[in-house]
């Protein structure tokens, strides 16, 4: 059955002219009506889109929702497996949950079909995330951005950061029976205390009226080459000025006694230190026979009373040895410090400073000079309980002293260390002047 034009308006049927026509208007054949002429009867494209059926949707409500109810929100689709960065993840923990959708769906299903629920979790779990470092995030603020390069600048800092270890420097001698390693530590603190106590006055030279400091320093130096020529051991030498500085502190000498004091001295030195011990008489022809045997043996219980028979006091020496011991010292690094220790005894102003403190800084000292720079390890500032600036003025003055040897009178101590024996350190090391600049110790 043919319908007709009135039962679809919207709907355009295609017209041919039939017969003659050109391109007027005319009749069509079997019909009165006057068809229109060709191509006036057409509509624009525009029209025509609009007048296209459509088919309906499969769900009708899905897009409008129920009616009487508000339509639902369309939501975009998670990301299930994108890799996660410190910034998303900051900004990620940041944001409050989605709340899950709850009720009935909003639109019928076909049966046999359940309804797809979109499960949102409220809190991230971190073990099925990969974290990534994203060197450059340009998404992420500036100041983050920052924060991330600064962080990393400090890792490697970290990395670089070398920490000197504490070495024990006892661990070689635990075998050893002589070397007590059990008691070692005891040991020295118990002369750190002594030495307190064992220690001159810097001014106990202003209550002698005959003396001076430089007629001490002429004896010193004068014992120093007794010393070395009877071939005494080195404890010897440091007891021997020891007892000397402790006794004129005490009691007031004349200049004729004073040499006399002095061999005296190195005689109780040698009854308490060495196991060859010289003879009186010996003392007594390298002094060119100035005293007399019984000069001699009057002075000994003069001294001893005086001193009250306390010879067990700790010296420089053996600080140095330990010392020495805690930089690892060969040869002549040992040289060099005793050689400086030396330099220090003839001076009356290095008594002001006590025992370690001058084998402290002759250590350090004679490091600094070989090595050209500072040179102070932890182990050895825990075992000397000495920090670099508190070695500052010992050190300075240690110094000067070396640059000033070889020249003046008093040479038995560089004439001493200038020869093999001592590996020429005296001529051979030149004093480290760098360390009276005030740059060295900032």
């Amino acid at each position: 059955m043919a319908g007709t034009n009135e039962n679809l308006p919207d709907v355009i049927r295609p017209t041919r002219p039939q017969g003659g026509g050109g391109g007027g208007g005319g009749l069509k054949a079997g019909c009165g009506k006057p068809v229109a002429p060709l191509g006036q009867n057409r509509r624009a494209l525009s029209d025509i889109n609009k007048n296209i059926i459509r088919a309906p949707p499969a769900y009708p409500y899905a897009a409008n929702g129920l009616p009487g109810k508000k339509p639902i929100a369309t939501k975009k689709p998670v990301p299930v497996h994108r890799p996660i960065t410190r910034t998303i993840s900051a900004q990620t923990t940041t944001k409050p949950s989605l709340p899950l959708p709850t009720g009935k769906p909003s639109f019928p299903l076909p049966e046999g079909k359940k309804p797809k629920v979109q499960i949102i979790p409220d809190e991230i779990d971190t073990e099925d995330l990969n974290i990534i470092d994203v060197e450059d995030d340009f998404n992420a603020p500036m100041f983050v951005q920052h924060t991330e390069a600064m962080l990393d600048e400090i890792d490697k800092m970290d990395e670089d950061v070398y920490e000197e270890p504490v070495l024990d420097i006892d661990n070689d001698d635990k075998g050893n029976p002589l070397a007590v390693v059990e008691y070692i530590d005891e040991i020295f603190a118990h002369y750190r205390k002594q030495e307190l106590l064992t220690c001159v006055s810097p001014t106990y030279m202003s209550q002698q009226h005959d003396i001076t400091d430089r007629m001490r320093g002429i004896l010193i130096d004068w014992l120093v080459e007794v010393h070395y020529k009877f071939e005494l051991m080195e404890e010897t030498l440091y007891l021997t000025v020891n007892l000397i500085d402790r006794f004129l502190e005490r009691q007031t000498v004349s200049r004729k006694k004073l040499q006399l004091v002095g061999v005296t001295a190195m005689l109780l030195a040698c009854k308490y230190e060495e196991i060859s011990v010289p003879v009186v008489e010996d003392f007594i022809v390298i002094s060119d026979k100035a005293y007399t045997r019984t000069e001699v043996l009057d002075m000994e219980k003069v001294m001893v009373n005086t001193l009250q028979f306390n010879l067990s006091v700790p010296t420089p020496y053996v600080f140095t040895k330990r010392f020495l011991k805690a930089a690892q010292s060969q040869k002549e690094l040992e040289a060099l410090a005793f050689y400086l220790m030396d330099l220090c005894l003839v001076e009356y102003e290095m008594v002001k400073f006590p025992p370690s403190l001058l084998a402290a800084a002759a250590v350090f000292t004679a490091e600094c000079t070989l090595n050209g720079s500072k040179k102070w390890t932890k182990t050895t500032q825990l075992h000397s309980h000495y920090s670099q600036h508190q070695l500052l003025e010992c050190s300075k003055m240690m110094v000067s002293l070396h640059q000033k040897s070889g020249t003046g009178k008093l040479l038995s101590v560089f004439k001493k260390y200038g020869t093999s024996k001592y590996g020429h350190v005296a001529r051979t090391q030149s004093p480290a002047h760098f360390m009276l600049e005030p740059r060295f110790w900032d």
